[in-house]
């Protein structure tokens, strides 16, 4: 799905796409393959070997952006994190416009949109159903459909003979960032992590007040996405509680969750 941030064709943009083809989770497991060759590297940038990388771009497109009154939080993520989901394709109607990222959409190169991914990260995808994989490159942002993880170009699509379903059980797994794919034991070491951010909501000297904070924040909280936990530390050699809300992944997403539920003295950690 095209999603070109910061310009006044947003709206119209999206609303065009609504039938094109979010639910998943980061299981941080390890990924040790370099096999992939030079042409496949090759496959993964635009004709003219230029990619939209600067630190402007990445800037503007990893702001939170709203799509259908939903607010989405880009994060970085670590080399080797597996994602499942349901995967689509776009195709020609698309072809030659702007994406996300700047660049035009070409539906013959090994491309796909994301949600959340920064751009250009490098993931490969897996149908779950017939076992074929191909890497590609995020430019663009999307799908927007419930259950949806990644739209995928013309050309992505067909080489894991999906194009005919539509739709298809996958599993991704990042493989790279700024274009590249990590294949050195270094590279992935280097490549940054989104890290843990909490928001701390009380802390107290007795258990039974953080307990009591506790249950209060599981009742309203959804817990689908958002945990409360209880953190054991010192003060002063005096043993306390505090009581942290878990799930954010980012300090953008922790900033608003604050603001939408008048917790204007609440504290931002981040690990």
């Amino acid at each position: 799905m095209l999603l070109n941030l910061g310009r006044l064709s947003l709206l119209i943009t999206i609303l065009a796409f609504t039938a094109c083809s979010s639910k998943y989770g980061y299981t941080n497991k390890s990924y040790h393959s370099s096999s992939y060759s030079d042409k496949q590297d090759r496959q993964i940038v635009p004709r003219d070997g230029k990619i939209r990388d600067s630190k402007a771009m990445h800037r503007a497109t990893m702001r939170p952006y709203i799509v259908f009154n939903k607010k989405y939080y880009p994060t970085l993520a670590h080399i080797g994190d597996n994602l499942h989901g349901i995967a689509s394709w776009y195709g020609p109607n698309f072809h030659a416009k702007k994406t996300s990222n700047g660049e035009v959409y070409n539906m013959h190169a090994m491309t796909a949109a994301h949600k959340t991914l920064p751009m250009n990260t490098i993931v490969e995808v897996e149908n779950m159903v017939n076992g074929k994989k191909i890497i590609v490159r995020i430019n663009d942002r999307g799908p927007f459909v419930a259950g949806r993880i990644i739209d995928l170009s013309n050309k992505a699509a067909h080489k894991i003979d999906m194009v005919k379903t539509g739709t298809v059980k996958v599993r991704l797994t990042v493989l790279g960032f700024n274009g590249k794919i990590a294949k050195t034991h270094e590279e992935r070491q280097q490549t940054a992590s989104v890290g843990n951010y909490y928001i701390q909501v009380g802390v107290f000297s007795k258990i039974k007040g953080a307990r009591t904070t506790k249950r209060k924040f599981e009742m309203i909280l959804d817990e689908d996405k958002y945990k409360v936990v209880l953190k054991d530390d010192k003060i002063d050699d005096k043993k306390i509680t505090r009581v942290w809300i878990s799930g954010f992944r980012s300090e953008d997403e922790a900033r608003d969750f604050k603001e939408n539920n008048e917790l204007s003295t609440a504290m931002i950690i981040a690990q």
